[in-house]
């Protein structure tokens, strides 16, 4: 009795260890850049069909920092973020670790994901000019390059040179046209402003459609969100706007992406991988992108009926690591020419 009271003494304890091992297995943690409120539909999703739950941590300021202090202690198994410029930092701080899928590549196309797994696209938006129908014709505008001619002095809106979103796109023209050609520019642009910078995207947008300036620099999915807003106020300056599509005839308009990753501290990276492999189907395309506005990684799949009403347009097809290289240049260029 005393030998099978410890037998089932001891088949209760590894019973117990290996319950709660198997629900350990059962999880993922992300650190989110967005509200956990806007992705949970599609995580419930993933956790119907996979049967693992996922946690979520939003930490839309501070991440990196976060889990550079936290270190292989962190809880972290993946994050959710967006620009390319917030992926590198994180490759570069070591905080990642390269991984390995068939499904992911398949559904990814190369120049959104790094080419050693570090960080992979979700989706895509654009930087695009917004311009006030009643004081600009579209005939009136062709290239980023061409908003640095005088002929725009005084009539240009656009965020400050410390928005990442202003620094992807001046990295990409520096890997597109040189650091030389790059300067001259942002110096150009820096000339035509009709004020200081200030405030988000839809600020530019309000301020073009007030007469502030007649043409505004933004991503595409805050005109989606202005143009749906129940904001009287957004949706009234969204309707004042049109929207147009530089470089077309040449390599296309300026794209940065949201983005995932798994940390270097991943407790649960199978799982993590399995999150970021359904982040990547048709399914879960289809809804992160409508969320926002935005346009999915994978081709084929369906978009969003505010995003289809822009039309068909030609992205830039510029590997985002290579733009991602010239972010520190960027930021020195911007400090030159005095953008603040």
């Amino acid at each position: 009795m005393r030998i099978s009271a410890l037998v089932l003494t001891a088949s209760a304890a590894v019973a117990g260890l290996t319950a709660t091992t198997a629900a350990f297995a059962k999880e993922v943690n992300l650190y989110s850049y967005r509200q956990e409120k806007l992705i949970r539909p599609i995580l419930d999703e993933f956790e119907k069909e996979t049967g693992i739950e996922v946690n979520v941590v939003f930490a839309k300021k501070g991440m990196l920092q976060r889990l550079k202090s936290e270190g292989m202690n962190s809880p972290a198994d993946a994050i959710l973020t967006v620009d390319i410029s917030r992926l590198m930092s994180h490759k570069q701080a070591g905080v990642l670790q390269a991984i390995a899928s068939y499904e992911i590549s398949k559904n990814i196309p190369a120049q959104y994901r790094d080419p050693k797994g570090f960080w992979y696209g979700l989706t895509v938006r654009s930087r695009v000019l917004f311009y006030a129908k009643d004081r600009v014709k579209a005939s009136d505008l062709s290239t980023y390059e061409d908003l640095a001619d005088p002929k725009w002095k005084g009539r240009i809106c656009v965020r400050s040179s410390t928005n990442v979103y202003n620094q992807s796109m001046l990295a990409a023209m520096v890997a597109h046209k040189g650091s030389d050609a790059a300067e001259k520019w942002a110096a150009g642009i820096k000339e035509n402003l009709a004020r200081k910078p200030q405030g988000g995207d839809r600020d530019q947008i309000k301020a073009a459609a007030a007469g502030e300036c007649d043409v505004a620099i933004g991503n595409t999915y805050y005109y989606g969100k202005m143009q749906n807003s129940s904001d009287a106020v957004q949706a009234d300056a969204a309707k004042k706007v049109a929207m147009f599509w530089p470089n077309q005839n040449d390599r296309g308009s300026h794209v940065n992406i949201s983005g995932v990753a798994v940390t270097k501290a991943a407790k649960n990276k199978e799982n993590a991988i399995k999150l970021i492999e359904f982040l990547s189907n048709d399914k879960a395309q289809k809804f992160y992108a409508s969320s926002n506005y935005e346009y999915p990684v994978k081709a084929g799949v369906e978009i969003n009926g505010t995003v289809a009403s822009w039309g068909t347009h030609k992205f830039d097809a510029i590997g985002l690591d290579k733009v991602a290289d010239q972010q520190v240049e960027a930021v020195k260029i911007f400090d030159r020419v005095g953008w603040r």
